[in-house]
């Protein structure tokens, strides 16, 4: 007597690409359940019994009925059969620092002003806040929380402080600003200099 497959299992799999003659052709080979998947193993082997099968949808099949198989499949045995691997999670702590220039991650003992051991460079460049006057790695002043602005732009951003723009405003400013702003606000810092 050959197993049957219940009429849930036989709705799932037809609605992971198998037709009803392969679902039969499965019966045929003594596979009537989902467990019985667990004996096939993995997607080489089922390809193995069914050859007619599309790989793709072998590769649903397994992962429903096995999904621990797929991911052990033996892929270079018939390079039809592609399974991508689990996306990777990077979970890392707060203090962890990368490169501005080139990403990479600096050791323990890094302090700000370091070069970074990959490219060179300087791993966090050192601002000038424009509200304060202080100077610190990283985006914001650690002293009074301003954005740093692009220290070519600190003279544009310490005119608009003498105007009486707020701190946050500053920055959001100058990156909107058009290049015809720039350039009047860059006349009034040269005539404030004369």
């Amino acid at each position: 007597m050959n197993p049957e497959f219940s009429r849930l299992e036989r709705a799932i799999l037809l609605a992971k690409g198998l037709s009803e003659e392969q679902l039969a052709q499965l019966t045929e080979i003594g596979v009537g359940s989902r467990a019985d998947f667990s004996l096939i193993g993995n997607v080489v082997t089922l390809l193995e019994l069914m050859p007619d099968l599309d790989p793709a949808v072998a590769v649903r099949v397994l992962e429903w009925a096995v999904p621990t198989s797929v991911a052990a499949a033996d892929t270079n045995a018939n390079p039809a059969v592609h399974v991508a691997p689990p996306p990777t999670i990077v979970v890392e702590s707060a203090d962890v620092v990368h490169c501005a220039n080139c990403h990479a991650k600096q050791p323990k003992d890094y302090t700000p002003g370091d070069l970074c051991i990959n490219c060179g460079r300087q791993a966090e460049p050192i601002e000038q806040c424009f509200w304060c006057g202080s100077s610190g790695p990283g985006k914001r002043c650690r002293n009074c929380g301003a954005q740093f602005v692009p220290t070519s732009l600190l003279p544009l951003a310490m005119l608009l402080r003498r105007d009486g723009l707020s701190k946050d405003d500053i920055p959001r400013r100058i990156a909107e600003a058009s290049d015809e702003e720039k350039e009047q606000l860059w006349g009034r810092v040269r005539r404030a200099r004369m």
